[in-house]
């Protein structure tokens, strides 16, 4: 089993709980996020990054000891889990942010971003 497996059958639960898949907001709390529409769940997003940062702050500055550890790992995967409630909302899959991560593969993050700032400049003029 792959990580990609992992994340896909999350996208299918995930999926599954949209209104339009007969997602009970009273019995699932995806299907509660989603009834409750982005800000709820852009608002876990926003807390689970803060608690995965401080995590990762506790991390560095207590030793990385495995329990320190374990607890990032879970941090990441509520900030993920939440991340894909947001792209499921949005009709995207974990797929996508796959094939984007495939398409900057081997690309300088220095010259990614430096790009990235040319072609915003670019879309905002007239």
């Amino acid at each position: 089993m792959t990580s990609n497996d992992s994340l896909a059958r999350l996208a299918a639960t995930i999926e599954s709980r949209k209104a339009a898949n007969g997602g009970d907001p009273g019995s699932s709390y995806v299907a509660r996020l989603l009834h409750k529409g982005p800000d709820a769940f852009l608002k876990k997003i926003g807390e689970e990054a803060t608690e995965a940062v401080m995590a990762a702050k506790d991390a560095e500055f207590g030793g990385n000891t495995p329990a320190l550890q374990a607890k990032l790992v879970g941090e990441v995967a509520d900030l993920w889990f939440h991340s894909m409630v947001a792209l499921a909302h949005f009709g995207l899959s974990p797929a996508d942010v796959l094939a984007e991560l495939e398409r900057r593969e081997g690309t300088s993050g220095i010259e990614e971003k430096a790009l990235r700032k040319v072609l915003n400049r670019e879309a905002e003029s007239p």
